[in-house]
């Protein structure tokens, strides 16, 4: 993983040509879009294993949703934070209500609702089941995030990488972006698996918690 950084950085932000219209602020691309890829797909990822979770009643499912959040979380900060820099110099603006700012904000909303929900019960299941709910929901903007650049008219520009014709941007920017890309999933990948083990420790410290204070009331009794 550090490696890929080290290799997408090095071709970003020295090896590959500035644009001849962004100049070198075209370069904030290349965490800008990672990050906008990597708040979308986690966020699919949470809505599938709520929906495990819901229908299956899988309790790995719903750990990997609550492990996956506030990675999802930070991922759509550092989109919508490196878009505003790059708006500012290219737009004139740091922030427009067009409908792909918007919904990448929403989807923002989405996430911390997400995680507010999972923490506001003391009983685990139902902070589980009420943010699933609100996981399954809020999938409906993440098509609306994607196609937002061309349903609506909007400062962003349209998509360039992922069409049917084809990509538009040049080879040796596309290289470099791509590359980002795969380190910020191995990011993704990596801190996932750490936060899933940390919550698998901390729900075994809670059975046993419970269990203790159960024998208790036994004895008590």
């Amino acid at each position: 993983m550090v490696a890929t950084f080290v290799i997408g950085l090095y071709l970003a932000l020295l090896n590959s040509p500035a644009d001849y219209q962004q100049s070198e602020m075209v370069r904030i691309m290349y965490v800008h879009v990672p990050a906008a890829w990597m708040a979308l797909f986690t966020y699919a990822c949470i809505a599938l294993s709520s929906a495990a979770a819901l229908i299956w009643k899988h309790p790995l499912a719903l750990l990997t949703a609550k492990a996956a959040a506030p990675i999802g979380a930070s991922f759509t900060v550092i989109c919508l934070a490196t878009g505003s820099l790059w708006g500012k110099p290219m737009w004139g603006t740091w922030w427009v209500w067009d409908a792909r700012l918007t919904s990448v904000l929403i989807l923002l909303f989405l996430y911390l609702g997400y995680i507010a929900l999972m923490n506001a019960f003391d009983e685990t299941e139902r902070g589980g089941k009420a943010a699933s709910l609100l996981a399954l929901v809020g999938a409906v903007n993440l098509p609306i995030i994607k196609y937002s650049v061309d349903w609506w008219n909007t400062l962003h520009q349209p998509a360039s990488v992922f069409r049917l014709e084809g990509p538009t941007i040049h080879p040796d920017m596309l290289w470099p972006l791509i590359i980002m890309a795969i380190a910020f999933k191995m990011f993704l990948l990596t801190t996932l698996i750490i936060r899933i083990k940390s919550e698998l420790i901390a729900a075994r410290v809670r059975n046993i918690q419970h269990s203790l204070h159960g024998n208790l009331a036994d004895g008590r009794g």
